[in-house]
């Protein structure tokens, strides 16, 4: 049983609604990166002179969000374009977020000066589980770009 002609101009009209979602969400994601980025700067410019090691931790953990969010920005525009969600680049943001959490970790350790041995523990279990997801994802990462080739994308008319 094929649609009508009504059904079908419902679809089409939700298929609208559906893309200008994702481009609110796509605009969202790099609006928030830019304010993340800008932030991020105004931070390192205040506390550099308090302790150029802490500053230059925060700027860092904010750089890699706002890679993060890019990388989402970006799978909204190939989805856009494809109609086709990938999960290579969800794959990517993880990697992008287990290394931000290993070198908060590295930092913190760093940073504070006197560490109790259960204290130094938690961080040495956190950091190994950090490089176990890292590996995990470049693994798969790898697996799906021998599986899958890469989409084209849909040229814009």
């Amino acid at each position: 049983m094929s649609p009508t002609e009504a059904e079908l101009k419902q679809f089409r009209f939700m298929e609208q609604l559906e893309k200008y979602g994702y481009i609110a969400a796509g605009v969202s994601f790099l609006i928030l990166g830019m304010v993340v980025f800008a932030y991020g700067w105004f931070e390192f410019i205040l506390k550099i002179e308090a302790g150029p090691a802490r500053a230059m931790l925060t700027l860092m953990n904010d750089l890699l969000l706002v890679v993060i969010l890019l990388e989402l920005f970006r799978t909204v525009i190939n989805f856009l374009r494809s109609r086709m969600i990938s999960l290579e680049p969800f794959l990517h943001v993880g990697i992008i977020a287990a290394v931000r959490r290993l070198l908060t970790i590295g930092a913190e350790m760093t940073l504070r000066g006197d560490i109790t041995e259960v204290r130094f523990n938690q961080y040495l279990f956190d950091a190994l589980v950090s490089i176990g997801i890292i590996l995990a994802l470049v693994i798969a990462l790898y697996i799906y770009g021998l599986r899958w080739k890469p989409i084209e994308p849909v040229v814009l008319k």
